[in-house]
């Protein structure tokens, strides 16, 4: 079998190759996309395993070593570069320390990381796409919101009514805040059919997923959140508890004790920022239609902070929604199994509860 260790880059990678039958070594730094395609092709006909660190830019080079059939092993980044000691850096070293790694007898000193298919994220830039043009309209709206209160037109949310866009399109401008105007409202129009339109294909994307659609019976989770989770956790059993998948979407606080004394930071944002702000905001949501987690919320809102808060209801949710996915359970049948393991701390409160 042949074992490469590829530094990848946008324009190019270098490789370490070694071949475990006849002990050969060699480096090679191949082109973006023509050299590398035409090197990996001749390999075709003989095993090959390659090993690179997790980034961006490569899904081309996933298509083209699966349909070579040859192995393609991701790491994590920051725990490869974290096994090297010495202050050097170079493209042949970190392709030399990757060939290392996936050689060495033990399979775990490779960080292999979990790799979601093409097809999951195929759909994950769905809602990213959607989650733009979002902000593209709600930054379209601040101008509108802005360009009326010039006019002394405050009407808040309310200027989205017809009645409010019949006044702001009547508030008498000079001619290039009217073109301004006429422009800003044309695209809002566009946006709001795109996001429609976007949203009934998130929609019949999660009715392809079951667990999706479990997922949408807790309170405050609506499809978008619903479908992120699924294709953002994967499998749930890959975990072990809650503490993980908190760990995982970054929602816990960073840690630096030493010499028996403890010090926590702010939370670690080391997972998918998309995720946790999506879980951010259904936290909210959540906290006001279960009981239990407005209790939470509001306690700890006055004890801290508001914001703290915020991200901590972020975390109860996340570990809820991981516990539904694994026990494939709806939000009723969270409830029952809560109540029945401590019948003093309920999900929801008890004129809610499911019926045993």
């Amino acid at each position: 079998m042949l074992i490469i260790g590829c530094d990848f880059h946008p324009g190019f990678q270098q490789v370490a190759i070694f071949d475990n039958r006849t002990g050969e070594y060699e480096q090679r730094r191949l082109g973006h996309r023509e050299e590398a395609e035409q090197f990996y092709r001749s390999l075709a006909g003989q095993p090959v395993r390659v090993g690179m660190e997790a980034c961006g830019h490569y899904p081309w080079f996933e298509r083209l070593l699966a349909g070579l059939g040859q192995e393609l092993w991701l790491g994590d980044a920051a725990q490869i570069r974290a096994k090297v000691v010495r202050k050097q850096k170079t493209d042949r070293r970190d392709a030399e320390h990757i060939l290392q790694l996936l050689l060495d007898p033990d399979p775990k000193q490779f960080p292999r990381i979990w790799v979601p298919s093409l097809e999951e994220r195929d759909v994950r830039q769905l809602l990213v796409h959607r989650h733009k043009q979002v902000q593209a309209r709600t930054r379209v709206k601040n101008q509108l919101q802005a360009m009326a209160l010039s006019q002394g037109v405050q009407k808040k949310w309310k200027l989205w009514t017809e009645a409010g866009r019949a006044e702001l399109e009547k508030l008498e401008l000079l001619p290039y805040a009217a073109e301004r105007r006429k422009q800003l409202l044309q695209s809002l129009d566009r946006l709001e059919v795109e996001i429609e339109q976007l949203n009934r294909r998130v929609e019949e994307e999660v009715q392809k997923r079951p667990s999706a659609v479990k997922l949408q019976t807790h309170p405050g989770v609506g499809p978008v959140t619903a479908l992120a989770m699924v294709l953002t956790l994967g499998p749930a059993k890959r975990f072990g508890s809650g503490r993980e998948v908190g760990s995982y979407f970054g929602l816990i606080p960073s840690e630096y004790s030493s010499g028996g004394r403890q010090r926590l930071g702010h939370i670690s944002k080391q997972g998918s920022s998309f995720l946790r702000f999506l879980l951010v905001e259904a936290g909210q949501s959540a906290a006001r239609g279960d009981a239990e987690l407005g209790r939470f919320y509001r306690r700890l809102a006055v004890r801290k902070h508001r914001a703290l808060a915020k991200v901590a209801v972020a975390r109860k949710l996340a570990v809820r929604l991981y516990l539904m996915l694994r026990e494939d359970w709806t939000y009723a049948q969270l409830c029952r199994a809560v109540v029945q393991a401590s019948p003093s701390h309920s999900v929801v409160e008890r004129k809610h509860r499911p019926l045993e």
